[in-house]
Parts: structure tokens; sequence; C-alpha cells
């Protein structure tokens, strides 16, 4: 049986059911010349979604991603020194001894697995910093992905892991556009503020941050008169920076736009502390986000969990 059938025979109600009817409504906006747009917080990299996110970009289902610097730098990572992690058992019994311990080796835990600094962190800034010296020499600026595009597809790179789940490299080999804001909270921007610290470079310029990123992403979203919609994983910058684009536009610009026409969040937070992570769709109803009428599917439960089902499920 496969995931889209098992899912339209098994999942009747509850956050199950709202899974199943956000798969089908899903697959028909897009069946339907729909441009969808993911965004990705959390760690969805370092759970490797990768696995079913990429196939979904090369069948060209994905258009277009925002998501967090992490996001954007650990599936690079997880690329490059796969055999290198460490899977953490029993984490919930971890003491502050046990990650001390892991940091004097040089491991950096997300929950249950560990990220090898040397073998990841800095095998990357290897290969960025020429990358950044030269675009400083050429007075070049160019987006944090786009140097990441450059490395997957321009450089003498060894791969640790299986390249076909990697979503960074579908979406280079797709040039697929992909936007981060607050990319400085990143491991990599923490990086780059460190080679201007040290002087080994004069300016962090030579990457766009945010504001560009969405200067980028109006472009985007204006420049095909296709449905637009946004399926967001988790909440927090990378969901808010995306579907602001449209108030932005509309109220800051004066530009009349369509609103995003079809919406799904999947996320565990609740709705009843303030945070976006948790905010339910019809609240950005009234910020100008979505429209009464714009199909809109809330998924309570863990994305690990779920978006693998979803993805799989347009297969």
């Amino acid at each position: 049986m496969s995931i889209r059938k098992f899912i339209e025979e098994n999942y009747r109600h509850f956050n199950a059911g709202v899974l199943a009817e956000c798969s089908d409504s899903l697959r028909k906006f897009i069946d339907n010349k729909g441009r969808m747009m993911i965004t990705l917080a959390g760690a969805m990299s370092t759970a490797e979604i990768g696995r079913t996110l990429a196939p979904v970009i090369r069948s060209q289902k994905i258009h277009a991603i925002c998501c967090t610097g992490a996001n954007l730098e650990e599936d690079l990572f997880n690329l490059v020194a796969h055999s290198s992690y460490e899977k953490i058992p029993n984490w919930r019994e971890m003491t502050a001894e046990n990650d001390a311990a892991l940091r004097d080796r040089g491991m950096n835990r997300v929950t249950d697995v560990a990220i090898p600094e040397e073998e990841a962190v800095r095998k990357i800034e290897k290969l960025l910093l020429p990358l950044w010296k030269n675009a400083e020499a050429a007075g070049d600026k160019r987006f944090p992905h786009e140097y990441l595009y450059d490395i997957l597809l321009h450089s003498d790179i060894e791969f640790d892991a299986n390249p076909e789940n990697s979503w960074l490299l579908a979406a280079a080999d797709a040039n697929l556009p992909i936007f981060v804001p607050g990319w400085e909270d990143s491991t990599l921007g923490n990086i780059l503020a460190a080679r201007v610290l040290d002087c080994t470079l004069k300016s962090s310029d030579i990457v766009k941050g945010g504001l560009y990123a969405m200067q980028e992403l109006a472009d985007w979203y204006r420049e095909d008169d296709s449905p637009t919609g946004i399926l967001q994983v988790g909440g927090g910058i990378a969901g808010d920076f995306a579907i602001c684009v449209v108030p932005m536009l509309e109220q800051d610009v004066g530009i009349k736009v369509s609103r995003w026409k079809w919406f799904a969040q999947i996320s565990e937070s609740k709705s009843s502390y303030g945070g976006y992570s948790g905010a339910p769709p019809t609240e950005k109803i009234s910020w100008g986000k979505l429209d009464v009428d714009t199909p809109r599917f809330m998924i309570e439960s863990d994305a690990t969990i779920v978006l693998p089902l979803l993805l799989k499920s347009l297969e």
C-alpha cells in the first residue's frame, strides 16, 4: 500500500484526519499549477528531512524555500560528514557532565544526534573562506545559499552521505530560490563575524542579509501570477518572514497582490501563549496574509513525523 493510500484509509480523525485532508488538498493545489513554498524552522535538516524533501524538489512540486540559517547549513554538514555524526541513546537522561564531555570532543548535540565540529563545520569553513575572500576582492555580495550552491556545484567537495538525500543539493541542481532571514543566527554566520573580527576579512557585507532577502522574495512572489501557497513547518522567523511578503507589498508598498492561496502549518506549539509558532491560521487573516476563503490546515503534531508522510503522499 502506498503512503498516500495508507493515509487515506487510516488517518480519519483529529490531527491524523487533518493530515489526510491537507495531503489531498495540497496535491490538488499543485496539480492545478499552484506554486508552493515550504518554510523550515527547527532542526529539520539534522532530522534528515532531505530524504523526503529532495525527491519532491526534483519532481518540481516545491518551487521555493524559506529556511533558517541552521537548516541551510546543517543539510550540507550532514552531506559531508554523515559517518562522523553520533547517535545519542537515552538522550533524555543526559547530564550536564555528559554534554560537557561531548563538547570537549568537538561534538555539538541536537537532541539525539551530535554534529562533529571538525568533520562538518570546519570542513565547510575551509571551502567557504576562499569564496568569501574572492567576493571581497571583487566587491561582490551574494545570498548565503548562493555560496553553498557554488560549493556543491563547482568545488571538489566529497560527499559522505547519499547525495540523493540532500535537499540542498536537489535545490542547487534546480537553482531553486532560497530565502534565509536571520542567517546571522547560524554557525556559518558566526564564523563570518569571527573572520571579520580576526581581520581575515575586512567586512561582512559580502553576504546579503534579511532585508535583501525580503526584496528578492517580493520579486519572486510577483514574477508569476500562478496561485502561490505556503507549507509552514514550525513557526519562527522562517514562517513569519515568508508569509509577511504579502502584507508588506499591499500595505507598505501599496501594490495590489493576491494573498497566499493555500496554507498549512505543522507545529506542536500551543496557540495560547502569544508565540508566532502556535498562531492559528485565522490570526493571519487579520494581518492580511491569508483570505477568508484560503484553504488552511493546522496539524498540531511533531513535524519530524508528519512532514515525511505529507511529502511522500505527493509522489
